[in-house]
């Protein structure tokens, strides 16, 4: 009986205890945050011709549904502008970000291409799709008629092409950063298909290897450019050829 009664104390004493350590322990508070929606205003991609006013058509930014502020910043893909010039012919990336009260950050992204199109009488400036073969094939519909090639006219009065292989690696491929920027074309006269190259040799940003235009073939009626580029990789030789045709904006 005595040792029952022992139990019983104990136990009493342990709950008390239990008890007792429970109403000391610190409140731990708790706090609801609402990360922030951000969806876009307006169309994905937006094409804004040269020297115009681009107008920005903004995005929708709410925390638990009210609106929040936003930022917009924008960098050139092609020519490397940290800002969106439309003086300046490229594709442009917009970013759009909203950061709720307890700091954390939504993004949405918008296209913006900035662009001049040539006659091909006397300017190939222009946005193409691009169908490309690379030692005479085209493997499949990845690599055709893929979005987009672009030429711009330099202030040195040469011409460019975002992507001397015609968007293979970039484009059909999604390799990121696999361009061969560079490609310089000197008009000597559109009407003869008479270029010269002074961008030669480049090479690929992400392959390496020798990259060098070797002819381009202009056809106004058609609104086709048809560029050739061999490219040299240290152990197998590879010849491109990319139709480009103008997208009339």
């Amino acid at each position: 009986m005595k040792y029952l009664k022992k139990i019983k104390i104990a136990g009493i004493t342990m709950l008390f205890l239990t008890i007792l350590s429970c109403s000391l322990e610190p409140e731990i508070g708790s706090t609801v945050t609402y990360f922030p929606d951000i969806t876009l205003k307006g169309a994905t991609i937006v094409f804004v011709p040269l020297g115009s006013a681009y107008n920005d058509p903004g995005v929708s930014a709410t925390e638990n549904g009210v609106a929040i502020e936003y930022t917009s910043t924008a960098v050139g893909v092609n020519r490397k502008s940290n800002k969106l010039d439309t003086n300046i012919q490229d594709e442009y990336i917009q970013t759009y970000k909203a950061t709720n009260k307890d700091g954390f950050a939504n993004t949405v992204t918008r296209t913006v291409i900035v662009y001049k199109t040539g006659d091909l009488v006397n300017s190939i400036e222009g946005v193409y799709t691009s169908t490309a073969a690379r030692n005479g094939s085209t493997p499949s519909a990845a690599y055709r008629d893929m979005k987009y090639i672009y030429i711009w006219k330099n202030t040195d009065g040469t011409y460019e092409i975002s992507d001397a292989f015609g968007g293979w690696y970039p484009i059909a491929r999604a390799i990121a950063n696999s361009n061969t920027p560079g490609g310089k074309m000197n008009a000597v006269n559109i009407s003869t298909n008479t270029f010269t190259f002074p961008g030669n040799p480049m090479t690929n940003t992400y392959f390496g290897g020798v990259a060098t235009l070797t002819a381009v073939t202009v056809n106004p009626a058609t609104k086709k450019v048809v560029v050739s580029c061999d490219w040299d990789t240290g152990t197998t030789l590879y010849k491109f050829v990319s139709t480009l045709t103008q997208v009339q904006l």
